[in-house]
């Protein structure tokens, strides 16, 4: 019974992060930047909103790994979810950790100007075009982990 309220846990948890990381970097941001008129503002708000997504991918990561290794031991570490959890955690971090507080940083250096009309514009712009590829490559991976979960779940 707890290993099946478990399961259902980590589905569930994994498919709000994941859903939460399509529908806030390619619904939500578009349409603010689209709408908004000011775009620092549009930013800041989006912004807020990564970095939730960014926490909640944390905590849901670390609960995956720990559920994966209390369910399958030491025979975890030939697991392609380990692996997949452990790589999404690696760069959910590196882009909260690294590149969100440099990209904060350049911001910061432009006040009060609007970072795009500023010397920092090729800087934030590149590291602007690092992130998006990097949560690109975190929404397709997180989209893989949740089939690989519900086929594992479904065998188990």
């Amino acid at each position: 019974m707890f290993g099946r309220l478990a399961e259902h846990l980590a589905l569930v948890t994994v498919t709000l992060w994941v859903g939460g990381m399509w529908a806030v970097g390619y619904l939500v941001a578009p349409v603010l930047f689209d709408m908004l008129p000011d775009r620092m503002l549009a930013g800041r708000v989006a912004g807020r909103l990564f970095d939730f997504v960014g926490w909640f991918g944390i905590a849901t990561a670390a609960y995956l790994l720990v559920f994966s290794a209390v369910r399958m031991r030491w025979g975890v570490l030939r697991s392609s979810v380990f692996w997949l959890l452990l790589t999404l955690l690696a760069l959910v971090a590196a882009g909260h950790f690294g590149i969100q507080p440099l990209m904060a940083e350049l911001k910061a250096s432009a006040w009060p100007r609007d970072v795009m009309n500023s010397v920092m514009r090729d800087r934030f712009a590149t590291w602007h075009g690092v992130s998006s590829v990097l949560y690109l490559i975190q929404s397709l991976l997180g989209a893989m982990l949740i089939f690989v979960l519900r086929r594992l779940f479904r065998q188990g």
